[in-house]
């Protein structure tokens, strides 16, 4: 049997929590206990039905996203990777991450179980260490749960934690952020996801941001690029817009995402980009459950894209990463002229919002902070080109290139 080679990731969406956030547009479930032995089976059903279409794959990562995956509790989830360890070609160094809420991760042994089941990376959605703000956010937990739950990750020996902090929150200052990153790299994680806070249509945030102190734009920015500076100083480096690591501890499986690599993702509202077809299910837990159970489509949502026809995808994800985007890889992918993005971020160099470092283009820290006008102006430029060539086909007039 030919071995697999093409790397694959896993992300399994867990739509359970303890209670939502005021900020959340993610799909998730607050109080919904009594359905969660059902889903783990559908879900389990699912993974063991897709992992015939993955046998040319290998599994170099495992994502469980939510919602809260911790709280559906250690025995369901070493089932879900049992079930994964069984069905897939897993690599022997694959990145295995559980996301968690500090309230329900604070059980070493827990984590030492989980651990032992595969799971080798812990992400802990810590957002502040202001404990009022906490509070304001909804959030079910405390920062000393948060210190709690590192020094039980450490004591179940999990050698890769990543934290996750939220700036610009209602009546958060600098000196007020300042404090939150410190306390947080105080626990030594050898990841940290830092994001400016955003107010998504949908969200009770959304419906009381005119009651809420939110910092504005300049605010933000301030506590953005001070974050830049200070975490590069205790030795994080900073490999995506809003993240940050140690050597060697950039999550691999968001990296699949911004690098336009192969993913499948299981559970309600969950995405794939797989064989070239990019798809998602229904955002709907009974609908998913039911739909597994009887055999028939949950997809809300279908649409095949080829490699050769990614070029914005590229420059919009690439310019989110340090290691930006490449002229030569552009054009040999794409067999489009990179000269227009080029040009655009030609001009951004001039203002000390791009650099260029050999023969990749990168947005520098102060890019990042207008990285969406930045981008729009290059896919602006490109989207010109390609009307460009597609007028001169028209025309017959073969000496456009």
């Amino acid at each position: 049997m030919k071995k697999p080679v093409k790397p694959l990731g896993l992300y399994i969406h867990i739509p359970f929590c303890k209670s939502k956030c005021i900020y959340c547009d993610f799909y998730s479930l607050p109080r919904a206990e009594d359905r969660m032995d059902r889903y783990v089976s559908a879900l389990c059903r699912q993974l063991a039905e897709i992992a015939q279409r993955t046998t040319a794959h290998t599994v170099d990562s495992v994502y469980l996203g939510g919602g809260t995956p911790s709280y559906l509790g250690e025995k369901r989830l070493r089932r879900i990777l049992k079930t994964v360890k069984k069905h897939y070609h897993l690599s022997r160094d694959a990145e295995i991450t559980l996301e968690a809420n500090p309230d329900s991760a604070g059980d070493w042994r827990a984590l030492r179980s989980l651990r032992r089941a595969g799971m080798n990376r812990l992400s802990l959605g810590v957002q502040s260490a202001d404990d009022g703000l906490l509070r304001t956010l909804g959030r079910p937990h405390t920062f000393a749960q948060a210190e709690e739950a590192a020094a039980a990750a450490r004591r179940a020996r999990i050698r890769n934690l990543s934290l996750d902090l939220i700036y610009g929150l209602p009546g958060q200052d600098l000196a007020g952020w300042k404090d939150t990153l410190e306390r947080a790299a105080a626990l030594e994680p050898e990841h940290l996801s830092c994001y400016g806070l955003k107010v998504e249509e949908g969200t009770p945030l959304w419906d009381m941001q005119e009651k809420m102190d939110l910092p504005d734009d300049d605010a933000q920015a301030d506590m953005y690029l001070w974050t830049v500076e200070r975490l590069r100083a205790l030795g994080y480096e900073q490999y995506e817009i809003s993240n940050f690591a140690r050597l060697g501890r950039a999550s691999r499986h968001n990296m699949k995402y911004w690098t336009l690599c192969e993913y499948a993702g299981f559970g309600p509202g969950a995405h794939s980009d797989l064989g070239d077809v990019r798809y998602a299910y229904l955002r709907s837990l009974d609908t998913y459950c039911a739909g597994v159970e009887a055999g028939v489509s949950v997809l809300e949502s279908s649409e095949h894209i080829p490699s050769r026809e990614r070029d914005i995808e590229y420059v919009m994800l690439g310019l989110r990463l340090t290691q930006g985007i490449s002229r030569q890889e552009f054009e040999n992918r794409y067999r489009l002229p990179f000269a227009p993005i080029q040009s655009v971020l030609e001009r951004f160099r001039a203002t000390g919002h791009a650099a260029l470092a050999g023969e990749r283009w990168r947005l520098t820290p102060e890019g990042f902070l207008v990285s969406n006008q930045i981008i729009g102006q290059a896919l602006e430029a490109l989207a010109g080109e390609k009307l460009r060539r597609e007028e001169a086909n028209a025309r017959h007039d073969y000496r456009v290139r």
